[in-house]
């Protein structure tokens, strides 16, 4: 077993966007091509408590690299006020040989960076064909790790991104978050609708557990990246053009696009899924007379394959702690610990 502490995923991630990227472009595209199993995850909620949950992603990745991971991650809202992040995570790795446990990595950095990945890759092909002032812009909705690390990411794959608008309920995050925002032109916008005006990309990050705005203060051709999943109202799911990571998984757990499936009866509403786009499968030009909305439920197919590629990396500079006896008993030998636990 080998045991990643935060600062070794941070060791194999810094500076590392383009590599990320990769990683989890590839994860798409073997979903797109049926190479992964992703069940649904299920959610572990507390008696009384609405805010505060616990969620196990399992998944498996073919291809040339395979690789079985759970991740269990915790989102505790609460954290934010006593100074702490919202989100803690796991993640466990098993052979995909012999089914053993071979690593454990912290995993709020791979679920922020695949995520931050994910939506980066989905922005840069959404506009891929428009205009350049398109991919100059950015609005941040929600100051917190995730849009930080959307930001990071964007950079790295959007060249031509030069300015930044940000809101955030606490003006306090906002301002704080808008000072560490390095070599672009940086605004705090005053209210939400100004935000979602500001820029043809907008980033929907927020910790919102119900609908609460509309897509109608934003600009045509706006590209937006909704994925805190809950923050658009149904109708204006049903007004733009959807791409989705996955339609069955996305539309459940009373997402945004789960209320407006509720509301029509299907989920003719999606227009494609990112894999299908990435793999040439499907088309969709941008549209400057339309809204595009990217809404994600996060695959746990992503954080399987950069897990693995940060075990991976780890494990060549010698990274980590390595327990040589985890699943076995140094005095019995295995078989015999097999046999006792039947």
């Amino acid at each position: 077993m080998l045991i990643l502490r935060r600062s070794d995923v941070l060791a194999v991630l810094d500076g590392a966007e383009d590599a990320v990227c990769r990683t989890v472009r590839d994860a798409y595209l073997a979903h797109s091509r049926r190479e992964t199993s992703v069940p649904h995850s299920v959610f572990l909620r507390f008696p009384g408590n609405t805010r505060d949950r616990i969620i196990a992603l399992p998944a498996y990745v073919g291809g040339e690299r395979p690789v079985a991971a759970v991740k269990w991650v915790a989102s505790f809202p609460g954290n934010l006020t006593l100074g702490l992040e919202r989100a803690s995570a796991a993640i466990l790795l098993n052979s995909v040989t012999d089914g053993r446990p071979v690593a454990l990595l912290e995993g709020a950095v791979i679920s922020a960076r695949r995520t931050a990945a994910g939506a980066a890759v989905a922005a840069a092909t959404l506009t891929a064909d428009a205009p350049g002032e398109v991919r100059s812009g950015v609005a941040l909705i929600g100051c917190g790790v995730v849009n930080f690390e959307i930001l990071r990411f964007l950079r790295s794959q959007l060249p031509e991104l030069e300015a930044v608008t940000v809101f955030d309920l606490d003006p306090e995050r906002a301002r704080e978050f808008a000072s560490r925002v390095p070599d672009l032109k940086v605004e705090i916008a005053g209210d939400v609708e100004e935000a979602l005006a500001a820029h043809r990309i907008v980033s929907l990050a927020t910790t919102a557990g119900e609908p609460h705005l509309s897509a109608d203060s934003c600009l045509p051709g706006t590209v937006v990246l909704h994925v805190s999943l809950r923050d658009l109202t149904p109708e204006s799911i049903l007004a733009a053009r959807n791409v989705v990571d996955d339609t069955d998984h996305v539309c459940r757990e009373a997402t945004s696009l789960d209320l407006a499936a509720r509301l029509t009866g299907d989920r003719g509403f999606v227009t494609a899924e990112i894999g299908d786009l990435l793999a040439g499968a499907g088309a969709l030009p941008y549209d400057a007379g339309s809204v595009t909305v990217f809404s994600p439920f996060g695959l746990g197919a992503l954080d399987a394959a950069l897990a693995a590629h940060v075990m991976d990396e780890a494990a060549a500079r010698g990274l980590g702690i390595h327990l040589p006896d985890f699943s076995t008993d140094p005095e019995t030998g295995p078989g015999e610990v097999e046999q006792r636990d039947r």
